[in-house]
């Protein structure tokens, strides 16, 4: 377990994220992280949008009906 410290960034608050989870998880200054409601009232950080990762199956779905179109089309 990591404990996370807040603190007062301005009118907001912030919290510090220790480098070693920064290095875990590929992300940096300036990246985006999608906090992501758990079915048990947390959240789960990611730095995975999960609108992509849900249009990314459909199109692999499409992709895997229309593999030979795709194909022929590709030539």
């Amino acid at each position: 377990m990591i404990r996370l410290k807040l603190t007062a960034v301005g009118a907001s608050t912030g919290v510090i994220i220790p480098k070693e989870m920064l290095t875990r998880l590929n992300v940096g200054k300036g990246d985006v992280l999608y906090a992501v409601e758990t079915p048990d009232g947390g959240y789960r950080f990611t730095p995975f949008d999960p609108d992509v990762a849900g249009r990314m199956d459909k199109a692999e779905g499409i992709m895997r009906r229309y593999r030979k179109t795709l194909h022929t089309l590709a030539k």
